[in-house]
């Protein structure tokens, strides 16, 4: 109950703020195409600027930068048509499987978050983090298109920024120097995965991982 109560004590308005980029997060990892990536990271991005209880104004400006460039780079076109869009067991069958662990991973984490007896902000904050580092595990599992793997990293980047504020708020000589590592990593991995994702576009004319097998050196 009391895990409940942190959510439904909040204003509906408070709560559509603080709950949306996790919605679109969950929704785009499990709609295909670089359209759907482009316009979730989009709307996280001007989500951002609003978010209640997200950090001091430079977070949301860093946040909000970032999703931008998920977007931008989200959108950028292929060069040429997949060889194979069809759907194959085997892709079928490892996103099924990858579903089902995240889901039954998230489950397990908020029951016992759940069963802790912490202040409703916190606990506000640490389902927040829980529910998007799933979804961006889950989302690497469940699209094919390597280029997702921008959104996937920058979702999971936001749950750990969401984990540390929860620390921020129970640690008092919690080092305040840190808050800026998250976003950097996050950043980091984000470029890592698109630059990636282009090469393999550009010199074997596809980024999807499961053409990977067809690639020779």
């Amino acid at each position: 109950m009391h895990f409940v109560d942190a959510w439904t004590s909040l204003p509906p308005w408070d709560l559509v703020l603080r709950v949306t980029p996790a919605a679109i997060a969950v929704v785009a990892m499990l709609l295909p195409g670089r359209a759907v990536a482009r316009t979730a990271s989009l709307v996280i991005a001007l989500s951002a600027p609003l978010s209640p209880d997200f950090g001091p104004p430079l977070a949301h400006a860093a946040w909000f930068a970032l999703w931008l460039g998920v977007a931008l780079v989200s959108g950028i076109k292929r060069d040429a048509t997949p060889r194979d869009e069809a759907s194959r067991p085997g892709g079928v069958e490892s996103g099924a499987v990858g579903l089902l662990l995240a889901a039954a991973l998230l489950v397990v984490m908020v029951l016992a978050l759940g069963r802790e007896d912490l202040p409703a902000e916190t606990t506000r904050r640490v389902s927040l983090g829980i529910v998007m580092i799933t979804a961006g595990i889950a989302h690497l599992t469940l699209r094919r298109d390597a280029l997702r793997g921008a959104m996937a990293f920058a979702t999971m980047g936001q749950g750990l920024h969401w984990l540390h504020r929860a620390v921020g708020g129970v640690v008092l000589d919690s080092a305040a120097g840190t808050a800026g590592t998250v976003w950097f990593s996050t950043a980091l991995a984000v470029a890592l995965a698109a630059r990636v994702a282009l090469i393999r576009q550009r010199d074997a004319g596809s980024a999807w991982v499961s053409h990977a097998h067809d690639l020779h050196d």
